[in-house]
């Protein structure tokens, strides 16, 4: 045991220093790191190695290959830092080994995923007594909430879509926007819907569903199990959609509204981008992330239902073995989820939720999407550079003159001096910059200085 801790307390220095280089150095390595990492790890040995040279041996292979993700100047993919309180809770969780299958498994991990499960339904503004599932991201949360539509629109048509699968059944229509997630299409797939289901609605400039739209599609529709897939927050421009007139033109037909809201969903955290959400209480289901903007550890993921026996009735099972299997006060967490086996990841929630509160979490929503704002503020005052979308949340996308190639050039010299890593999109037709706010160690300085690689890499593009 002495050895272990040993070990544990090397490996933790080494997560600490890993996070200050982080914080200070290159976000990113060179492109062709994979092939040294992959040599360095070397071959499978014949013989035993111990712990501590195991430890020694990757952290020296893996080292060079490291993406600063976690660190103040990574602006990719929506991906927010770890907090220190979650973090050391995700140790924690390591440690403990705790399978969240039920309260036998880990009465522990059972606990933990009701209360944190009910103080982020809270904080979302959902309505009281919806279920929740601890998942691994959005696109496993926007599987489990369609899974849980598709139980309830069949059900209501006769259907027992779990005991006689869907060859037979009556045909379920979605109606999504055209600038949905493309979770929600593999969603579909999974759930043996298929992408051709989706009929798909048009969007204004910003990429919000166009409500008249959206209302004569449903209107036309012939009766017959219906779902509406809505979304907070555009992948590209951070824009959400009308909730309010979305549910209530989906209300009219009786459809279900499912929002994916891997990032937007957390608007409703601010009093001051709440009204960006307004209406969202009035959904069935609600697929949000952990490890985007409430900077818990990867991988980290909630969806909420409404509707909690439509939830179960998609989601769970039962086995002779399984001892204590819905008995007791405490909810079984595996009923919400598609996993049995399954890590315990309401710990690092508990503790991202404790170490913010209610304030906290409102006051990372504001932070970053002001810094969002100043990044598009700032970007405009340099020659050629236009910002393509309004900045509401923590998205911003930056056009570099008026050639697809020169954006794209740009991004690529960012990403290459390590000063900052951006990724890049196509925006109505037109590449561009995509800037995404949502680490919690951010700040304007970070900004300041990924700003001033953008334009040393512009000024260089425009002058070839």
């Amino acid at each position: 045991m002495a050895d272990l801790a040993v070990l544990l307390t090397d490996a933790a220095a080494g997560v600490a220093e890993h996070r200050a280089q982080a914080a200070a150095g290159p976000v990113a390595p060179s492109p062709d790191v994979a092939t040294t990492v992959r040599s360095a790890l070397g071959s499978l040995r014949d013989e035993p190695t111990e712990p501590g040279q195991v430890i020694d041996e990757l952290v020296a292979a893996v080292r060079p290959g490291l993406v600063a993700t976690t660190g103040p100047r990574y602006f990719g993919f929506v991906i927010g830092g770890a907090l220190p309180a979650a973090t050391a809770a995700d140790i924690l969780t390591t440690g403990w080994d705790q399978p969240a299958f039920n309260a036998v498994t880990s009465p522990a991990a059972a606990a933990v995923e009701e209360v944190a499960g009910g103080w982020l339904a809270e904080l979302l503004g959902l309505p009281a007594g919806v279920s929740v599932g601890f998942v691994t991201g959005g696109q496993a949360a926007n599987t489990v909430g369609l899974a849980a539509a598709r139980h309830r629109v069949l059900a209501d048509a006769g259907w027992d879509v779990e005991g006689d699968g869907l060859a037979g059944a009556p045909p379920v229509r979605v109606i999504a926007s055209a600038e949905r997630h493309a979770t929600v299409d593999r969603s579909l797939r999974l759930l043996g819907l298929g992408t051709r289901a989706v009929t798909a609605v048009d969007t204004d400039a910003q990429g919000r569903i166009d409500v008249p739209a959206l209302t004569r599609t449903l209107d036309a529709l012939p009766p017959g199990p219906t779902v509406v897939s809505l979304q907070a927050g555009n992948v590209n421009t951070g824009a959400c959609d009308d909730l309010v007139a979305g549910v209530a033109a989906a209300r009219r037909i009786g459809a279900w509204v499912h929002v994916d809201g891997a990032f937007g969903l957390w608007a409703a955290a601010s009093p001051t981008t709440r009204g960006l959400v307004e209406g969202l209480a009035g959904a069935d289901s609600w697929a949000t992330d952990g490890h985007k903007w409430l900077n818990v550890p990867y991988d980290s993921g909630y969806v909420f239902c409404a509707d909690p026996a439509a939830h179960r009735a998609a989601m769970s099972f039962t086995a002779a073995y399984l001892t204590g299997h819905g008995e007791g006060e405490v909810r079984a967490p595996s009923d919400y989820v598609p996993e049995s086996s399954r890590r315990a990841r309401g710990f690092a929630t508990w503790a991202a939720l404790r170490e913010l509160g209610r304030s906290g979490v409102a006051e990372l929503v504001e932070r970053c999407c002001a810094l969002a704002r100043r990044f598009g503020d700032r970007a405009v005052d340099l020659d050629g550079v236009a910002v393509l979308n309004d900045v509401v949340l923590n998205q911003v996308l930056l056009r570099f003159g008026d050639d697809d190639a020169a954006t794209d050039a740009v991004v690529a010299a960012v990403q290459r001096s390590g000063e900052a890593w951006m990724g890049a999109t196509t925006w109505q037709g037109r590449r561009a910059m995509r800037i995404s706010v949502s680490n919690a160690t951010t700040t304007e300085d970070d900004v300041d200085r990924a700003l001033r690689a953008v334009s040393t890499a512009w000024t260089a593009v425009a002058r070839r």
